[in-house]
């Protein structure tokens, strides 16, 4: 009925949100998982109808959605898991079509991202969704219509990505009790995401509470200038600020 109001401004507006955060509600809110099948029905639906929602302009629902995805892969139950993964595939198919079969960019950002945080806030990365992992892999190998194009690689080289994570993070809980050690192996993933500063920012922001958690103050502070400098880097490069990084060259020469 309000097709016309949501596609405003290329799906970027408010209703859109409203419609999206109820979608979202379903996922954040306990459910049966007969309720669940038809939750992740809707979402494919939403999805297909309004792409430009998720793959154009703010990255923000296409965010919210892979975190909330990625929650259900490492749900108790094994249909809800099936469920999730099917969506989560589907979605990067969607977005692959959406960039004429060039490549799954955005969603490919948004996952390694939402991997990241759902590690700090819901300890991720267990058999559970190992398994997800191992389904959506399928999908991309059982494929037909994607055969002869990079889709399935570009799949598959997301969800290697993925373990790659998850793995730090498990050699970073054997470490939990050892601060250093455990900072160490932070920098190291940061590092490995230089060319991916949104990346780099979940790390150095997950590397700032560690050294905060510590008592670590001005480790905590560099981390923050560092992120600082990213952005400021980027919104030169926009045109929106002069200085970019050496802005913050009068804090710390170890911004270079």
């Amino acid at each position: 009925t309000f097709q016309r109001q949501l596609q405003q401004s290329d799906c970027q507006n408010a209703l859109m949100k409203k419609v999206f955060d109820t979608h979202m509600l379903f996922l954040q809110i306990n459910q049966s998982a007969a309720a669940l099948k038809h939750v992740f029905a809707a979402l494919r639906l939403f999805v297909a109808k309004f792409p430009s929602a998720f793959f154009q302009g703010q990255a923000d629902l296409c965010g919210s959605l892979c975190y909330e995805i990625l929650k259900c892969c490492n749900h108790r139950s094994r249909s809800t898991q099936t469920e999730a993964s099917a969506l989560l595939y589907f979605f990067m198919r969607k977005n692959f079509e959406f960039n004429k079969q060039k490549s799954i960019v955005r969603s490919h950002l948004q996952l390694i991202k939402a991997v990241s945080q759902l590690i700090a806030d819901a300890g991720i990365g267990g058999s559970r969704f190992q398994h997800s992992l191992a389904i959506i892999n399928n999908f991309a190998n059982g494929d037909k219509q994607m055969k002869n194009i990079n889709f399935p690689a570009e799949v598959k080289d997301l969800t290697k990505r993925i373990r790659t994570v998850l793995m730090a993070t498990a050699q970073m809980k054997e470490h939990e009790k050892d601060p250093e050690m455990l900072v160490d192996l932070q920098y190291s993933l940061a590092n490995s995401y230089a060319s991916t500063p949104e990346l780099r920012r979940t790390w150095l922001e997950s590397m700032a509470k560690i050294h905060a958690r510590n008592g670590d103050l001005s480790e905590a502070a560099m981390c923050y200038i560092h992120i600082a400098a990213l952005i400021a880097e980027y919104l030169k490069r926009k045109g929106l600020f002069s200085m970019g990084w050496p802005a913050f060259l009068s804090i710390t020469p170890n911004i270079k």
